[in-house]
């Protein structure tokens, strides 16, 4: 097993005692609750007369089913009114602080929490939704949990787990131009599988992955799930420190705990050691990742902008039952170049990416161009934080110039549990996290998933584009 790896610290940091079950009862530092797992689990909590144990510790939104356009209350989706007004009254009755529509800081749970500095280094974070793997980014070990154990949180602040393997991901070299943090988690998912890290924690390092900024590191860490592993963190440095300081629950002057110089040095100290051992470790080689998009029935069947679809002869024998379902329910054949998919809309948003960073690469591409005739293409913002934000820097009104819808913040069609949905067979260039059949919201829409860039790109030109070629 590992051994002196930031996992085994804030693992060992946090293990309040060992379950007969051989797990380990694990103590949660921050829980992030939504309008989706919450309201049973708290229905739950009712009907055994518990409280929330440690409210201070739990912190909601609302951000899955809330509409991008119109947001008047009560909502036109009665299921999305019912839930939302339950999440209203759970975290009244338990004294919840939640960021509601309209307080200045609601958005995608993945977004605002590090927004607001709630997500530190050496923290356990438990939410219920699978990407919560994405705070693992500031070196936090970041859980996605079911709704029973959503009730187990709120009733207790633990959860029984077991403890991990650790796979240490070296990914060395300079990105070649029009490759970002979405390409590098697509090209390792690719190579790894989607089954590749079950029983895993991933780590991300190497100087690529030094290199990138928060926001990179939250879209890497954040699809450590569909690679199958359960959380996916990056050692804090000195960028993670940078973004922290100064939000609004970062370490202060006066911090009751200390002081942010304290702060820091604690955090160091949770690095994984110069001689630390890992389970398994993988290199690989930035200079090899290509602008990359998927072209099948999960986020593993991806391939450079450049390639062709894989025929069945190129593909592992146990992986060719699912591509030929992919061949079938995308209408793609084997040897079809990828460019020049024709798409019918393009989305770019999600807790992938939502953020700043992902809408200003987008809005370079889109700049001085015009959506094609027949796409519809819309930008949603990860956070109310990030369209004000975007709205200072003129980022919408290159948008809607372009011919983009630009919306209000929420999960949209990430996972259409709101009106944002495909319809029919249309096919969606989506900055999102997940391709599965009927995934946005269509039982036979399909999903090509790439980065903001690259969403972008096919928006302007009706079709999979090489970025590249669109690039000053």
């Amino acid at each position: 097993m590992s051994r002196g790896t930031l996992f085994d610290k804030v693992w060992d940091l946090h293990t309040v005692g060992r379950l007969p079950s051989g797990q380990t009862q694990l103590f949660i530092g921050l829980h992030l609750i939504h309008e989706v797992t919450s309201p049973q689990a708290f229905a739950m909590l009712k009907e055994r007369g518990l409280k929330v144990m440690f409210p201070e510790r739990t912190v909601a939104t609302v951000d899955h089913i809330v509409p991008t356009e119109d947001q008047s209350r009560p909502f036109a989706d009665p299921l999305a009114e019912q839930m939302m007004a339950a999440l209203e009254e759970n975290t009244q009755a338990h004294q919840i602080r939640f960021y509601n529509v309209g307080s200045g800081s609601q958005g995608i749970v993945h977004v605002i929490a590090p927004e607001q500095g709630l997500t530190q280094p050496g923290m356990t974070i438990a939410c219920g939704d699978s990407h919560t793997s994405t705070h693992g980014a500031f070196g936090a070990i970041a859980f996605g949990i079911g709704t029973s154990q959503v009730r187990d949180v709120l009733a207790s602040q633990t959860l029984a787990l077991g403890k991990l393997k650790v796979r240490r991901i070296e990914v060395n070299g300079e990105l070649p131009p029009g490759v970002y943090a979405k390409d590098i988690i697509l090209h390792i998912i690719r190579q790894l599988g989607v089954k590749g890290g079950v029983g895993y924690a991933y780590e991300f390092a190497g100087s690529t992955i030094e290199g990138l900024s928060m926001e990179g590191r939250m879209t890497l860490c954040n699809m450590s799930i569909e690679g199958g592993a359960r959380c996916g963190y990056v050692n804090p440095d000195q960028t993670t420190y940078d973004y922290l300081q100064g939000r609004c629950f970062a370490p202060k002057a006066n911090w009751p705990k200390g002081n942010w110089t304290e702060a820091v040095s604690w955090w160091e100290s949770l690095r994984s050691d110069a001689d630390a051992e890992y389970d398994d470790i993988v290199k690989l080689d930035a200079g090899a990742i290509a602008p990359t998009v998927t072209w099948g029935i999960t986020p593993g069947q991806g391939i450079g902008v450049d390639e062709s679809i894989p025929t069945l002869d190129a593909i592992a024998p146990e992986e060719r039952p699912l591509a030929e379902q992919a061949y079938q329910y995308m209408d793609l054949a084997p040897g079809q170049p990828i460019q020049g998919t024709k798409v019918d809309v393009c989305f770019i948003g999600s807790c992938t990416n939502g953020r700043i960073s992902d809408l200003r690469e987008a809005a370079q591409l889109a700049q001085g161009r015009r959506v094609a005739a027949g796409v519809k293409a819309f930008v949603v913002p990860g956070s109310e934080q990030v369209k004000q934000q975007a709205e200072a820097e003129g980022l919408d009104q290159i948008f809607i110039a372009a011919g983009f819808e630009w919306r209000q913040p929420g999960c949209s069609m990430c996972l259409a549990m709101n009106p944002d949905r495909l319809e029919g067979r249309q096919i969606s260039a989506s900055s999102s996290n997940r391709n599965f059949k009927g995934r946005q919201g269509s039982a036979s829409g399909r999903t090509l998933l790439m980065s903001p860039a690259m969403v972008a790109s096919a928006a302007v030109t009706g079709q999979v584009t090489d970025v590249r070629e669109l690039m000053p």
